[in-house]
């Protein structure tokens, strides 16, 4: 059975319910360790009562060294700082021979058991971020992503795991100081300071905003595809991370930030089946749990609507740049 923790709160609900039902779809043996991050999420899960979930309340998980380094961070800054937490509480409370971390913000198309055989002996396994060229933030961001990462319950394993919880504890702020930056800078070296990582090597594991340019996408045989554009190689998708994903206003979203390049392809093919994805999990949500709204509304391009000729050109095709309504995705006359 694979073991996988994640960790949101109320506002990233239904994606934290879509990746769920996602690993549901693909994955034939797996158990998901939800730490709800506050107690509307907490509450909304235990009601959901997901066949495949342990859901983790605040209570439960954190110690002492968490919540001092709490009272000195953000928000953001303390979902990076205990990431690496979750993993070692699974492992250390639930006894389990491994576990991996996942975003929240993730979907699966394939089981991701070939990601994890890939490791062979090996106890660590990481993702590089595979920037395209133009998106290189690798100096300031990091060269991987903590995006999909697994730790085998070995020595070397927990070794390397317990460096990393330690680090984050200490220092894991969202600015770039000293050559780390957030819990995610600390892996640039891991495969020079410990002998037991694995660097993913499949290209369907972590195809992302910042790599999406590199690639093709069709439907083969009921399975996502993807398509190598520099040596035209053939890859299953196995996991799509939909970084800077919002909801803007009731019934549109913005599929990502404005630098990265997407186009109607990629839409068609990673951004539909996420928005109905995303619909299904809504709907779950809305029939299960009362007073609750399972995402936030991102405010920040309110120039869509005070400008009147973008504002038209929105509301007549259904979309402008990165602003798309769930209509124009959802009966796809874009593609």
């Amino acid at each position: 059975m694979l073991n996988f923790c994640t960790l949101f709160n109320t506002t990233y609900l239904s994606r934290g319910l879509a990746m769920y039902h996602s690993l549901e779809k693909h994955c034939a043996d797996f158990h998901l360790y939800i730490f709800a991050f506050d107690q509307h999420c907490f509450e909304a899960l235990s009601k959901l009562a997901l066949a495949h979930v342990t859901v983790v309340s605040l209570k439960e998980f954190e110690n002492e060294n968490l919540l001092a380094a709490k009272s000195e961070r953000t928000a953001q800054e303390y979902c990076w700082t205990c990431g690496s937490s979750t993993i070692k509480h699974c492992i250390d409370t639930f006894n389990l021979d491994h576990c991996t971390y996942v975003d929240a913000d993730l979907l699966f198309f394939k089981d991701p058991q070939i990601l994890i055989d890939e490791m062979g002996e090996k106890s660590v396994l990481i993702t590089e971020h595979r920037y395209t060229p133009a998106h290189d933030q690798a100096s300031a961001s990091g060269i991987y992503c903590v995006q999909f990462m697994t730790f085998k319950n070995t020595e070397e394993g927990m070794s390397v795991l317990n460096w990393w919880v330690n680090a984050c504890l200490e220092w894991c702020f969202n600015r770039y100081e000293d050559n780390k930056f957030g819990d995610q800078k600390y892996l640039d070296d891991w495969t020079e300071r410990f002998d037991c990582v694995h660097v993913l090597k499949h290209l369907g594991g972590g195809v992302a905003p910042w790599n999406i340019q590199q690639y093709a996408f069709k439907t083969r045989s009921g399975k996502s595809v993807g398509i190598e554009l520099s040596g035209k190689q053939d890859f299953d998708l196995v996991f799509y991370h939909y970084h800077g994903f919002s909801y803007f206003l009731k019934t549109s979203y913005m599929l990502t930030h404005k630098r990265y390049c997407l186009n109607r392809n990629q839409i068609k093919h990673i951004y539909k089946p996420y928005v109905k994805a995303l619909s299904a999990a809504e709907q779950q949500i809305n029939a299960s749990v009362d007073g609750i709204v399972p995402y936030a509304i991102n405010n920040g391009p309110e120039w869509v609507n005070k400008m009147t000729g973008r504002n038209l050109l929105f509301s007549l095709r259904g979309f402008y740049k990165h602003f798309y309504t769930k209509w124009s995705i959802k009966y796809s006359f874009l593609y």
